[in-house]
């Protein structure tokens, strides 16, 4: 995995060394910069096939493309092999080489080939475009800006090096982020800066300065139930083969490799199909919590021992003030996923024994995981009652805690899926935290439109299949797999998902909804789990991988927090300080969402660092 910068047609060229040390973490093996008259790419390496072979930025034999790359392509060895029965000769055995090569065949339509993480910026010099494009399911990130000429890099951080480059707050990236813990694309925390969505590419030219955004990839529409192409027990068996041979074509790596284990049915089975193929030694790793409720350590342990493991476990009571201050401070811009704690800490043992893991993330978002995929518009008819209690919250008759028994359908969905809202006088309120004039700026009516227009665009009603696809470009691109990404690379360790490989993408949205949700969630993969793992794992509640917020707040961490609240009102002055210290005090108390107080308290930080202010 890598990190990957490009520069052109900017005043910032001579900032290109300190803008690619923001990604050392990312690639800590090298660290090149290739120049020519008014471009710059810059790449760090971490090596992880062809170690001598695979340097980057990677010219073509004539000169005129040059390759900055970042990510695993899966399939590199079936499209090398076609590459060279139309006359490719390779020098090296790298996938970067095959993109290389496959864009001088192929063009654009390469991308769609593509089966993998990636996200890459291709410069053509003779026609001066340079070209980009990121994975399906935005596993790697890529962020651009086409402020004074064209500025691109893996994240947010290098845009920070940039001297004099605006650091102006995005409001409605603000807005997503109080309301769901993330920015959604094609937002980020700088308002001159856009992340490139999932699925996308950019073509930008430098003789314009155009911008061309495509969408190279649709998430496909729901399966009607009466349409199932075949039977549940012919669907496991194909579920079972895509698994073991997406996972065999994972393990490729020219360094050492082990697993992510939480003890959960999707780490466990990549453990399954790991041993399967062969993986040795097979090395797997875990986070232990001792509170009730949060310890998975057991069922983690009887899957290491049932395929022989040498498992390493992180004690998550050691994570005080300095790891929570250390992880935050990795992080480009504002996650406020609790789970990306342990995620830190876990990955920094990890790469102690090995410098690629494989990760079940992704399994209850592909897989119907979630028991909210059955909370479905149909559920929430809309009444007389309701109608009526709207019709007086309108005129003031009614306090603004009946706004949710007002709301019907999609608007009681959206309402339960964020943390703040457009909902005034309600505890969701965004107006309570923000001033005036911040929360005009961040167009509250417009809070996770992102989701909204997805969850509404498979079909008239927003069902079970509509709120899967719905958290494929929102909760995985932008949570989860952010979550794993930041975490991961600031140790400089790969993290591969398997279960986001294409075919087993393609298959799991071919199938009607009632397939993954019924007898219960995740119904496939509980299937495959009762088939081939220890009963430790099947039998027994799900678990989420998160941390006891309350314990923490009340111990390790409060000198921590109470510090980033007592300074609200001088690195963010668009909060109201005392709306954000209740807040925080109610939620010590056990009484306020620990959930919204961590969102403030890692906003806060991060303000402080990098001083962002709203225009």
């Amino acid at each position: 995995m890598c990190g990957i910068l490009a520069l052109v047609s900017t005043p910032w060229q001579h900032c290109a060394e300190r803008a690619l040390g923001a990604l050392h973490a990312r690639g800590p093996d090298a660290r090149t910069l290739w120049r020519h008259e008014d471009a710059t790419l810059g790449h760090t390496r971490l090596s992880v096939i062809d170690l001598d072979g695979g340097a980057q930025p990677m010219a073509s034999d004539d000169g005129r493309l040059v390759l900055a790359y970042n990510g695993e392509i899966y399939n590199f060895r079936e499209l090398r092999r076609e590459l060279e029965t139309c006359g490719h000769v390779f020098r090296t055995r790298s996938d970067t080489e095959v993109i290389l090569r496959g864009w001088l065949q192929w063009g654009r339509d390469l991308v769609p080939r593509l089966d993998g993480m990636f996200a890459f910026a291709l410069w053509d010099k003779d026609e001066r475009v340079l070209f980009a494009a990121r994975d399906r399911l935005g596993i790697k990130p890529l962020f651009w800006s086409a402020h004074r000429g064209l500025s691109l890099a893996s994240t947010l951080a290098p845009f920070f090096a940039l001297e004099g480059f605006p650091r102006t707050l995005d409001a409605e990236a603000l807005r997503d982020y109080l309301a769901f813990q993330t920015p959604l694309a094609p937002h980020s925390f700088l308002k001159d800066v856009r992340q490139l969505p999932p699925a996308h590419s950019l073509t930008w030219r430098a003789a314009d300065g155009a911008v061309r955004v495509e969408q190279y990839w649709h998430i496909p529409p729901a399966v009607p139930e009466r349409q199932a192409a075949t039977g549940s027990q012919d669907r496991l068996a194909q579920l079972d083969g895509l698994l073991r041979d997406t996972v065999a074509h994972q393990l490729v790596s020219d360094v050492p490799l082990g697993a992510f284990l939480s003890g959960g049915i999707d780490s466990s089975l990549i453990v399954h199909y790991m041993a399967q193929a062969g993986a040795r030694p097979l090395l797997t790793f875990s986070v232990r919590f001792n509170e009730e409720g949060y310890d998975e350590s057991p069922a983690a342990l009887a899957v290491a021992r049932r395929y022989g493991a040498e498992h390493h476990v992180i004690e998550a009571p050691a994570i005080g003030a300095d790891e929570l201050a250390r992880a935050l401070a990795a992080q480009d811009q504002p996650l406020a996923d609790p789970a990306y704690i342990p995620t830190f800490e876990l990955a920094q043992i990890t790469r102690r024994h090995v410098t690629v893991a494989l990760s079940g993330d992704g399994g209850d978002e592909l897989f119907g995981g979630y028991e909210r995929f059955l909370d479905t518009e149909d559920r929430h008819p809309d009444t007389a009652t309701r109608r009526a209690l709207r019709a007086a919250l309108r005129r003031g008759l009614a306090p603004g805690s009946a706004t949710r028994r007002s709301l019907a359908g999609r608007e009681l969905l959206f309402y339960r899926r964020v943390e703040l809202g457009p909902w005034p006088r309600t505890r969701k309120s965004l107006a309570h935290y923000l001033t005036a004039g911040a929360l005009a700026a961040c167009h509250p009516a417009d809070t996770l439109g992102r989701w909204r227009e997805l969850a509404a665009g498979f079909g008239p009603h927003i069902d079970t299949a509509a709120l899967m696809r719905a958290d494929l470009w929102t909760y995985l691109s932008e949570n989860c797999l952010v979550k794993t990404d930041r975490a991961s690379m600031a140790h400089g360790l790969e993290v591969r998902v398997p279960l986001l490989g294409n075919a087993l993408m393609d298959f799991a949205l071919a199938q009607p909804a009632h397939s993954h949700t019924r007898p219960h969630t995740k119904a496939m993969l509980g299937a495959l789990a009762r088939e081939k793992l220890p009963m430790e794992v099947w039998n027994r509640p799900k678990h989420g991988f998160s941390v006891p917020l309350l314990q923490y707040f009340r111990g390790p961490w409060r000198d921590l927090c109470e510090h980033a609240v007592a300074r609200a009102g001088d690195v963010a002055p668009f909060l109201r300080p005392d709306a954000v210290a209740a807040l925080w005090r109610a939620a010590l108390a056990g009484r306020g969402s620990r959930r919204l107080a961590y969102t403030f308290i890692v906003l806060l930080l991060w303000l402080e660092r990098q001083r962002v202010s709203l225009a």
